[in-house]
């Protein structure tokens, strides 16, 4: 208890998914809680079952592509505390579609909101954290922020930053002598609804493409990644793997180098569903 009771733990995308089992694993370990999503409905269940836990719970609905909102939230969650340990920029969106096909404006908003989000969360959060004597910064980024896999261009680009940007800070946070922590987590297949609710290029199955994910890749649970989470915060890793398939397949592109790519488009030409024709 003594690693999260009483600390103030920000966490955004917490309608649903990994973000609710983290407030709620959260509020069973004594944590304050700052909860937003632009899912309002599903924040609100969050809510109740964190409340219900005995939590203290700040809920608010935030786009976390609003750079100014999420400054403005900042602010507000500080004034409310009193302060600032833990942000867990957890939000974000799936998109599929080849780079021949996909617009622009598809592709910008899944940077808006897996990249610029985490980089808003984590610019706005920051000075609190510092000030905090007992930062931590954890930036949800993916499996497909280890290796690439056709059709996820978008996706690929935004996690793959979420990493840079994150191992960055981390280096920054050592070599300023800041008491503020950094982790980047790598979740694997987790049974959520982001396939559910993702967009796709015109033309492709997208209920097809979900359910591929949903039968054949989401082996986990999200309470099982929150707590491969928090015992990752805990140990004040800079990395965090969830399931073996992050761990697997993160040490075969570390094996194979970029002989990985043809192997894995040979294997996603079998299973990932071919686009309808026109």
């Amino acid at each position: 208890m003594s690693d999260f009771s009483g600390k103030v733990a920000v966490v955004t995308g917490a309608g649903s998914g990994i973000g609710r089992a983290l407030a709620l694993d959260l509020a069973k370990r004594g944590a304050k809680l700052a909860l937003s999503d632009i899912d309002t409905e599903g924040l609100a269940e969050t809510v109740r079952q964190a409340e219900a836990l005995g939590a203290e719970v700040k809920s608010d609905r935030l786009n976390v592509a609003e750079r100014e909102a999420v400054l403005t939230y900042a602010d507000a969650v500080h004034a409310h505390f009193g302060k600032v340990n833990q942000i867990y920029n957890n939000a974000g969106i799936a998109y599929s579609g080849d780079v021949e096909v996909s617009e622009f404006k598809d592709i910008e908003r899944v940077m808006d909101v897996d990249f610029w989000g985490v980089v808003n969360g984590t610019k706005a959060f920051l000075p609190y954290l510092i000030e905090s004597g007992d930062g931590h910064v954890v930036n949800v980024s993916s499996l497909f922020g280890l290796i690439a896999m056709p059709s996820q261009s978008a996706y690929n680009a935004a996690k793959f930053a979420v990493r840079g940007f994150t191992e960055s800070l981390r280096m920054e946070m050592l070599a300023s002598g800041h008491k503020v922590k950094v982790t980047c987590v790598h979740p694997g297949g987790i049974k959520t609804n982001i396939a559910n609710n993702s967009t796709a290029a015109g033309g492709e199955d997208i209920t097809a493409m979900a359910d591929v994910f949903n039968k054949r890749l989401a082996r986990n649970s999200p309470e099982m990644a929150a707590k491969t989470i928090l015992d990752g915060v805990r140990g004040s890793k800079g990395r965090v793997l969830i399931g073996l398939d992050a761990q697997a397949l993160d040490l075969f592109v570390r094996v194979t180098g970029s002989r990985y790519q043809r192997v894995v488009a040979e294997a996603a030409s079998r299973l990932i569903p071919k686009p309808k024709a026109k």
